[in-house]
């Protein structure tokens, strides 16, 4: 039996958007009845934002106990089918991986510091994005290149 496909989101601190996105692609996943592995990680560790959980418990996605981790905390972290950046900085960051690791940027703005409709508004982007990486993966397709066409995320 194969392998299910393994998924690295990539953030600068681990703490939010990429959080948000492991757990939306997770359930997404789930939810397409697709098997898949799927891991976040951070150039550095912090911790995970209260906003983040907060904003995900609204749509049922529990982050208690998520931690933030960097690259060396996840299993056998040279060895992703897919590795998504959702920042640029960890864009600029990110090491380099073998031939069979396809990379994606979806860069969403940072919510940090602004007010929960900010955060809800980077949530239900990274639903919809990760939610098409999903049905992409489930069809046999390739993964969307990008986010370019996102909306702007409203600054409140």
């Amino acid at each position: 039996m194969p392998t299910p496909p393994r998924v690295l989101i990539l953030c600068t601190h681990n703490s939010a958007r990429s959080q948000m996105a492991e757990a939306l692609a997770r359930e997404a996943a789930r939810k397409a009845g697709l098997e898949l592995e799927v891991h976040s990680a951070g150039t550095e560790a912090t911790r995970v934002k209260d906003d983040a959980k907060t904003v995900m418990a609204e749509i049922g996605l529990d982050l208690s106990a998520h931690t933030s981790k960097t690259l060396h905390d996840v299993p056998d972290p040279w060895n992703f089918d897919y590795v998504i950046t959702v920042c640029d900085s960890a864009a600029e960051a990110c090491p380099v991986y073998p031939g069979q690791t396809v990379r994606r940027h979806y860069p969403f703005m940072d919510p940090s510091g602004g007010s929960l409709e900010r955060w809800r508004a980077v949530r239900d982007q990274q639903s919809v994005q990760f939610g098409a990486m999903i049905q992409a993966l489930k069809d046999g397709q390739d993964v969307p290149p990008s986010y370019e066409d996102s909306p702007p995320v409203p600054v409140a």
